[in-house]
């Protein structure tokens, strides 16, 4: 179209590496934990906290992250947010103590809430006027994650390997130093809008999302029934609920709560928190099957996994769309949900005395094929549903669902793997059978998030198209 942005897949390729890196983030590590424990001299329990600082950062700020970047720009929003993930990996890599270490885990997190809902923002001001490039665009951004996710796992094992931990978070660095140099020439900038930020509403939501999520992903160590889980999961509830009371009466609020009276945002979003929390467990334990069970290295693990996230690129960027334009959106969501569910069905009939080949494999691509279907036309629902001016706070929104569900789903399975045997260290039946369990209560997740679409979800209606067409104008006069 004339009027599109001339720069627009060179902008989608670094919104998409944006999704790359903040999925990556949260997996690199993994690999690298047992050199920086011994180089910091972090405890067994302090040790979980390299992953929960960046998930508790960002799942609890990226709804601020959504709201100022509707309100300074997305363009602007985006490079900050990369700023601070580059002085936080820069403090991580550095850091030479667990205090350090930790609160720079922090901020790199807070990095990622800045750049994520920004992102989706940008996208959608580049391809928000063309229907078509706007499935192609998120298709391309979907495959990011999965990516990520798989890259993390592979260059954490190499680094650690043949250079240093601590590049395992100077890696970051060249990347956001590259990003900040090009964005202003590739993304669309907007006047900052009038309006005031809700600090009263961004800290009570920030500690409310973070406490929930602190308490959910320390249960599987504290004990769910133990005082210090209840009390952090009682009083993030409490918070939330006085946001959203909070939310009711503010003249400008950080999550105008009539948004959610928009058709299908809240249903999306909630088949985003429930894709989110069957799928992430099912990536966390097939590895620990992979390396554990089938006694798999670090890069021969990694590069298991290459055939899923390989099968969910070829999915999501060529297949996806196409099918979508053909059945809507409805049935692939429901579709993909139980597809996913059956594949962590199949996985759960790994053996202890398995193979790649058997017992990985089928399931996974299984699983990989549930993902690619069900979610770019939950995040594409989830964010056509705002009104344009509020892109970023419903990307902030549809990031906040799906990092949440993956942190509740991830320690959801861990406590049930747990009660399975699955910390049986050298017992490789318990391990699986702990495993195993984990793969059945995932499934159990994706089967409950395709009833919940099914039943909420609505198909477009007659006067649908319009609604689309007016959407789009005025995306196009954004990103003109």
């Amino acid at each position: 179209m004339s009027s599109a942005h001339p720069r627009r897949w060179s902008a989608l390729a670094v919104i998409a590496l944006a999704q790359f890196v903040v999925i990556m983030d949260t997996s690199i590590i993994g690999v690298a934990l047992p050199e920086i424990q011994a180089a910091l001299g972090f405890g067994a329990e302090s040790l979980s906290w390299m992953f929960n600082a960046y998930v508790v950062a960002l799942g609890g700020l990226l709804l601020l992250g959504g709201r100022l970047s509707d309100l300074f720009g997305a363009r602007r929003m985006f490079m900050f947010g990369w700023a601070i993930l580059a002085a936080g990996s820069l403090a991580a890599g550095l850091a030479g103590s667990v205090g350090v270490e930790i609160a720079a885990r922090a901020a790199q997190g807070i990095g990622a809430a800045f750049i994520a809902p920004s992102a989706l923002t940008l996208l959608m001001m580049l391809f928000g006027s063309d229907p078509r490039e706007l499935m192609k665009a998120f298709s391309i951004y979907g495959a990011a994650a999965p990516a990520g996710g798989t890259a993390g796992v592979f260059l954490g094992g190499v680094i650690t390997e043949w250079i240093s931990w601590p590049w395992v978070f100077f890696i970051n660095i060249p990347l956001a130093l590259g990003v900040l140099a090009v964005t202003p020439r590739l993304m669309p900038g907007v006047p900052a809008r009038r309006g005031s930020v809700d600090v009263l509403g961004a800290v009570i939501a920030t500690a409310g999302l973070a406490l929930t999520v602190f308490g959910v992903v320390r249960a599987p160590e504290e004990g769910w029934q133990a005082p210090a889980t209840l009390l952090s999961i009682a009083a993030g509830a409490a918070l939330l609920a006085g946001f959203v009371a909070v939310q009711a009466v503010r003249r400008a609020p950080l999550l105008r709560l009539g948004i959610f009276r928009a058709p299908n945002l809240a249903a999306a979003n909630v088949s985003q928190l429930l894709l989110g929390g069957a799928w992430i467990p099912m990536w966390f334990f097939l590895n620990l099957y992979l390396q554990r069970v089938l006694g798999f290295g670090a890069f021969e693990g990694g590069a298991a996994l290459l055939p899923m996230t390989a099968m969910i690129a070829v999915l999501m960027v060529v297949v996806a769309p196409r099918l979508q334009a053909r059945v809507g959106a409805k049935p692939m969501v429901v579709g993909g949900l139980l597809v996913l569910g059956s594949g962590l069905f199949v996985l759960s009939l790994s053996r202890p005395d398995g193979s790649f080949a058997v017992d990985v494999l089928p399931g996974s691509l299984l699983a990989a094929t549930g993902m690619a279907l069900a979610f770019i036309p939950s995040l594409g629902t989830a964010i056509q549903s705002a009104p344009p001016e509020e892109g970023g706070l419903a990307s902030g929104i549809v990031n906040t669902a799906y990092q949440v569900g993956s942190a509740l789903g991830l320690a959801a399975m861990t406590a049930v793997a747990g009660s399975h045997g699955a910390d049986r260290i050298g017992d490789a039946a318990a391990q699986t059978g702990g495993y195993s369990a984990a793969f059945v209560g995932a499934a159990g997740v994706a089967v409950a998030g395709a009833i919940v679409a099914l039943l909420t979800l609505r198909s477009p209606g007659p006067a649908q198209p319009e609604l689309d067409a007016t959407a789009a104008d005025d995306r196009q006069a954004i990103a003109a």
